[in-house]
């Protein structure tokens, strides 16, 4: 009898623990990392796996609440019922926590760490920051970035950079998943083509940083986060073109291969190919362009969750600006001016976690860019190969989180200008080691350091500091000091010297620039009794720089000269950021910067070129739950910059006036999976046209034929020269497109 009632409990034991509990957890806002799954006061819990995957097993009938938390995420937590023989599958979608601003970032210490844990500042934008004023490429996103502008450096061609607190796109790193795959030649083009939809975040560090990332990390850096494709929806598609017919269509899917693999493909596409001159001088306002851009990123599934992502992009474009007359048979030639620029891409980039029980990460990348460019009759035709491999350790030993690194650079550049005699082939070892040591929950230390050896510049040591104390939950003090450095090549970096309109003259050979940096970061976070949230975020800045180069366009109209400064240059200021929701869903982002850049030389400060010394930027938002309506103001202002003219009798204006760029957008979600937006761009019509008589000069004689000197080689005042100028495209300072209307379509299927 007793067998029989044993038999009887070990099947009812059986029984009431036979149920499970699965599912996947998933986000469209950022990577999401250690997603923990719990059943709330019992020792049931779990964590997914590299995929989303969780499963909790064995749990006996009864009702529960099960709760998914992530640091950067709201948590979810919900009520359930477990019953007989009956297994559970419930799925989760993560919302991003932006109230808190304890988003997961990388880029500040190559490692993910939580936000205000981080000792060196980082800022994070997400996809929904960028929805809120919609563009074809990330170089036109940047635009409502506080402290960050994007700069065009050609009237006729567009291209352009980006600046951070006011220093010239050189000395910006831009990566893609922590690779630098976005540099010299690539610069102007690498930031287009980029599918927005696939992008999960941008991080953004203000200030050097070249202690881990060597090379132009001088000024500050801009890592793309991509998608992790396990993450990314199945399908998704957005549309939206304007009344100026510009066109961008972005597609993303993703699939699984068997098992262990996930692909995620994105597709960009932009065409622009209306000819429109509303300033009446006979080119371009803006230059029309096609582009096509491809990338595809896998994700492996390993044991014990190791990571092991690849992805690559091709890229092409075909874009032209100049006489509104021109067509492809003129390219090249004198007789119709045009600025035709080929420009075909590719790129490889990939991180893989070595088997071994030390934390040990491959990380590798390469491009190949391919320019073929004409500038009224000037060719510029040039090829660049880079390759990077990086090995980093990463060790947590009781308050010392170490991170060490070994990395090689190689970069292959040759084109066609007297600049490159021949081909240049440059080797950039290094070697670098972080300790980032916590004395306590209030204070933690970061001391670093980096040497590289460049194959024609020699040995480069870049230290750095920073100092984090945590006053309370909600203040949080931030010292970060630290040097940079930038090797030059000066023909993939400045397109201004491109344009054929004046000639580049090299003093010197050009020595490495150098910086130091010091800033001060405060963040406050407040919460009122009635869920209202504000967060401030204010940024105090000095970076002085050695060997600096700078580029004079005054000495002679028709010449461009480089050499480096003979004395010093600074770049100080004060940065801040507020973000303020309301439990009504109104919210505001609100950001502010003052700038002091100068160059100083035998005594004598002078401000550079294109440099503001305020810039203003805000977004308004506001959802009308009922209506499932989305209202979004966004806006920048900028202060008057300092501007290149020709010679004393141009009649164009020394400086840019205080302008502004606002635009507004209406978005309907009331659709399953879709979503349906408008709106207007430039609402205040502002083009740099105004109050000036032109723009580009003498555009009635792009090749200077009518042109005539004196026996000096100053351009002569005659009839047909009433100014004494000669043909230049550099006099601009902002984007020349008029008010537009715009309308697109969003679907995403999970």
């Amino acid at each position: 009898m007793k067998y029989l009632f044993l038999a009887i409990l070990i099947l009812s034991t059986k029984n009431f623990y036979s149920q499970n509990i699965s599912g996947k957890v998933e986000s469209s806002a950022s990577v999401v990392q250690e997603i923990k799954v719990r059943l709330l006061n019992t020792n049931f819990k779990t964590q997914t796996d590299s995929l989303g995957f969780y499963i909790l097993e064995k749990i006996p009938n009864g009702t529960y609440k099960i709760q998914v938390t992530s640091t950067g995420f709201k948590p979810i937590t919900q009520k359930i019922s477990v019953l007989e023989n009956e297994n559970l599958n419930l799925d989760f979608e993560l919302e991003e926590d932006q109230n808190e601003l304890n988003e997961v970032v990388v880029s500040g210490t190559l490692k993910p760490v939580k936000r205000l844990e981080s000792a060196v500042p980082v800022e994070v934008y997400s996809p929904v920051f960028f929805k809120k004023n919609p563009t074809p490429s990330i170089y036109d996103a940047l635009q409502n970035i506080n402290g960050v502008r994007p700069q065009l450096n050609c009237g006729v061609c567009n291209t352009g950079d980006i600046h951070i607190n006011g220093l010239e796109g050189p000395y910006t790193l831009v990566m893609i998943d922590g690779m630098p795959i976005v540099s010299s030649l690539s610069t102007v083009y690498g930031l287009s083509g980029i599918p927005n939809s696939l992008v999960e975040r941008i991080e953004i560090v203000k200030g050097p940083a070249s202690s881990l990332y060597g090379s132009e990390a001088v000024g500050g850096l801009i890592n793309i986060i991509t998608k992790n494709p396990s993450n990314a929806p199945t399908f998704s598609a957005d549309y939206f073109t304007t009344s100026y017919f510009e066109s961008n269509l972005d597609l993303g899917t993703k699939f699984n291969v068997g098992k262990k693999a996930t692909s995620l493909i994105g597709i960009n596409y932009f065409n622009y190919d209306q000819v429109i001159d509303k300033d009446n001088d006979n080119f371009t306002d803006v230059t029309l362009s096609e582009r096509i851009s491809v990338f595809n990123k896998w994700s492996f599934k390993r044991n014990q969750n190791r990571l092991f992502t690849i992805a690559a992009r091709g890229m092409y474009e075909d874009r032209w600006g100049g006489d509104i007359r021109w067509e492809k048979k003129y390219r090249g030639g004198d007789e119709i001016y045009g600025e035709s620029i080929y420009t075909k891409r590719a790129e490889l980039i990939g991180s893989y976690q070595l088997p071994f029980e030390e934390k040990l990460m491959l990380s590798f990348s390469g491009n190949v860019h391919y320019q073929d460019s004409r500038y009224g009759t000037t060719s510029y035709i040039a090829n660049q190969k880079i390759g990077f491999l990086q090995l980093t350790w990463d060790k947590k030993n009781g308050r010392n989180d170490l991170l060490a690194g070994i990395a090689s650079r190689y970069t292959y550049y040759d084109d066609n200008t007297t600049a490159t005699k021949e081909a240049e082939n440059t080797w950039l070892p290094g070697i670098f080691v972080q300790d980032e040591i916590t004395f306590s929950a209030k204070s933690q230390v970061l001391l670093g350091m980096r040497y590289d050896y460049n194959s024609i510049h020699g040995s480069i040591f870049t230290p750095r500091f920073a100092y984090r104390f945590k006053a309370n939950e909600n203040t949080i003090f931030r010292l970060n000091a630290g040097t940079g450095f930038r090797v030059v090549n000066l023909f993939t970096e400045d397109h201004a010297a491109l344009t054929g309109s004046r000639d580049v003259i090299i003093k010197n050979d050009l020595k490495p620039e150098q910086s130091i940096n010091v800033n001060l970061n405060y963040i406050q976070k407040i919460n009122f009794g009635n869920g209202t949230f504000m967060g401030i975020e204010t940024t105090a800045f000095y970076t002085r720089f050695s060997n600096k180069i700078i580029s004079d366009y005054e000495t002679n109209p028709n010449e461009i000269i480089y050499d480096n400064i003979d004395g010093y240059a600074i770049s100080q200021g004060i940065s801040t950021n507020i973000d303020l929701n309301f439990p009504s869903g109104l919210k505001f982002i609100v950001g502010a910067t003052v700038l002091d850049n100068k160059n100083v030389e035998n005594g004598i400060s002078e401000r550079p070129f294109l440099t503001e010394n305020f810039t203003g930027t805000w977004s308004v938002s506001y959802k009308i739950q009922p209506w499932n309506l989305s209202m979004d103001y966004t806006g920048n202002v900028y202060s008057p910059m300092k501007l290149p003219l020709l010679s004393e009798t141009d009649p164009r204006s020394p400086k840019s006036p205080w302008y502004s760029i606002q635009n507004i957008q209406f978005t309907y979600s009331g659709w399953k999976d879709f979503e349906v937006y408008g709106g207007i761009k430039n609402l205040l019509n502002f083009t740099p046209m105004q109050n000036n008589p032109f723009l580009i000069s003498r555009t009635n004689d792009p090749f200077d034929k009518n042109v005539q000197y004196d026996s000096a080689g100053k351009v002569l005042v005659t009839p047909d020269n009433p100014y004494g100028l000669t043909f230049d495209t550099t006099y601009v300072y902002g984007q020349n497109q008029t008010i537009r209307g715009f309308l697109g379509l969003r679907y995403t299927f999970r």
